[in-house]
């Protein structure tokens, strides 16, 4: 489960100024983060297939975020990928 910790060290790295909560690499990286507690917890549960099932939908999510990030902002798009850590999507 994603703490309120994690989450506000998540929102600080790629936030725009301190109160930024909703914006599209906020939102990002707090998907990010969720991808990666619903993957630990799959890697010792394979056969969790309702959370399997959750973990696609937020990967979605998270694609849906980074193409609409990568069209408004493309500055913004390249930091939250350098510092997530994430890999680009080709076309």
């Amino acid at each position: 489960m994603l703490t309120k910790q994690k989450k506000q060290k998540a929102i600080k790295e790629v936030a725009i100024h301190k109160d930024d909560t909703g914006s599209a690499a906020v939102q990002i990286a707090i998907l990010s983060k969720r991808i990666e507690e619903l993957t630990k917890h799959l890697k010792k549960h394979q056969k969790d297939n309702h959370s399997r099932r959750g973990l696609l939908q937020l990967v979605a999510d998270r694609q849906k975020h980074m193409k609409y990030l990568a069209k408004k902002d493309v500055k913004s798009y390249d930091k939250v990928l350098k510092t997530l850590e994430l890999k680009k999507k080709s076309a």
